[in-house]
């Protein structure tokens, strides 16, 4: 909590709003969780009864854990899969990712505190070229994502994390294809399923969660850029603007708005999003974190070849790893069919030129800008006033009457009527200032406003959650 108010303050690139809100929801709840009386009954731990959170139990469950326990974990055959640098307010380096014979995620990192911010960038682009930290191998992280390891004595925590033990035996191996098995089985699964599983894992704690449950794997054709996007060759208007660029899911999936992994101008992310802007109708096979929105948002890792599809010719054929006639990337053969984006950068021959096609023949392409449809929910109403209480305390819940009415009524209107409700309890109990008899104000405990608080963020965090999962849910799912 201490850093992100560091950061907050300091302007750091690395600072987001909404993690130092999520912060301090998990703070107050935890104190709340630990303060609150057993003898209260169930609800006791929780803001609101059930709706917000589980009941106190015993302190045992709500400590965490200083060191993960490694298990052993025999022998392991590990393809390289990709590698994504790190970069937070106090060190760098960068994280592998590979997967084993059955099809499980694990990873290996080389992250490093820092002392000099301006050179922390440098530092996590150049961790990729160090040694793979596993047994005598002398791969480097950027290797291992195009190549494998068998490994002997093998130990891995329940989180994914490998083990560098002194037992560790590692030697070099073949890697395998994004579209040949075990990895090809990684965007087998269903889109909605794959959402549903990174919804729950932003529950867990990072720490904690399973390696790759906030990971989606989709095959995607690029539409082109949002409005506000950068280009190539035509940088964003406002200083600091997030570039997305749309693409659509599959053959008639959802259009999905990705976005750089990481803002900070020293990685590789941003020039190559821009670069990929330029090239409408390109298939691309891709690796990338969810963002919570009430539009399909998903953080861009890495990006590979498009699988083939199969030949007309030929009804029984599959797809195959071979080169595609749909336009795909034109990659030398040392990348392997794939590009880590915050690692390495695009060239203008690796992005062939494609024709601005819409994704599906014969169907108009959709609006650059799914974020301005008249139909979203104005969830923001509720959701700004707890992110400006964070950073202005409660003067920024006491506007005008007027603003209160309208906002309490539109709420209403869309069908939130427990958000207009919550909005209503948040105001009142910032604005509640007792007095005495001389017209004094009187000391203040906080407990009334900070419970206010509280529930009114547990709720926005659940309703984010069921708007984006229904945002990539299939519209005859919904019927």
């Amino acid at each position: 909590m201490a850093t992100r108010i560091r950061a907050a303050r300091s302007g750091a690139p690395d600072h987001r709003l909404a993690d130092l809100v999520a912060d301090l929801r998990e703070l107050l709840t935890l104190t709340r969780r630990l303060t609150a009386d057993p003898a209260a009954g169930p609800a006791a731990g929780s803001v609101t009864g059930s709706a917000t959170g589980p009941a106190r139990g015993p302190v045992a469950e709500l400590r965490g854990t200083a060191r993960q326990a490694y298990g052993d974990a025999g022998g392991l055959r590990l393809h390289g899969l990709f590698a994504e640098p790190v970069l937070t307010a106090t060190h760098a380096g960068v994280l592998s990712w590979a997967v084993d014979a059955g099809g499980r995620l694990s990873t290996v990192s080389e992250v490093l505190p820092y002392a000099d911010p301006d050179a922390a960038a440098a530092q996590a682009v150049g961790a990729g070229n160090r040694a793979v930290r596993l047994g005598d191998t002398s791969l480097s992280h950027r290797e291992f994502t195009r190549a494998g390891l068998a490994v002997q004595g093998a130990t891995r925590s329940a989180s994914g994390r490998l083990g560098a033990g002194a037992a560790v035996r590692a030697v070099r191996a073949a890697g395998a294809a994004w579209t040949a098995e075990p990895v090809a089985g990684l965007w087998a699964e269903p889109v909605a399923a794959q959402v549903e599983r990174a919804l729950a894992a932003q529950a867990v704690p990072y720490e904690t969660r399973p390696a790759g449950s906030d990971l989606l794997f989709l095959d995607v054709t690029l539409l082109g850029p949002t409005s506000d996007a950068p280009t190539e060759h035509a940088p964003a208007k406002t200083p600091g603007g997030a570039p997305r660029l749309l693409a659509r899911c599959g053959e008639d999936g959802p259009v999905v708005a990705l976005r750089a992994a990481h803002d900070h101008p020293g990685l590789a992310h941003r020039a190559n999003l821009a670069l990929l802007a330029a090239a409408p109708g390109l298939r691309l096979r891709v690796i990338g974190r969810l963002e919570r929105a009430v539009r399909p948002e998903l953080r861009l890792l890495a990006i590979g070849t498009a699988v083939a599809e199969a030949s007309t010719d030929t009804p029984d054929a599959g797809p195959t790893d071979t080169p595609t006639s749909t336009p795909t990337l034109a990659l030398p053969a040392d990348r392997a069919g794939r590009v880590n984006l915050g690692l390495e950068r695009l060239q203008a021959a690796d992005v062939p030129a494609t024709p601005g096609v819409p994704a599906t023949p014969g169907v108009p392409a959709p609006p650059l800008d799914p974020s301005a449809h008249p139909l979203d929910p104005p969830a923001h109403l509720l959701g700004r006033r707890i992110e400006q209480t964070v950073t202005s305390g409660r003067s920024a819940l006491t506007p005008g009457t007027s603003t209160t009415a309208a906002d309490g009524a539109r709420l209403r209107e869309a069908g939130l009527t427990t958000a207009a409700d919550l909005l209503d309890a948040l105001r009142t109990a910032a604005t509640d200032h007792r007095r005495d008899v001389f017209g004094r104000v009187l000391p203040d405990d906080h407990s009334t406003f900070t419970t206010a608080w509280l529930a009114a963020a547990h709720y926005t965090e659940a309703l984010a959650t069921a708007l984006c999962q229904a945002a990539w849910t299939p519209p005859e799912a919904h019927a």
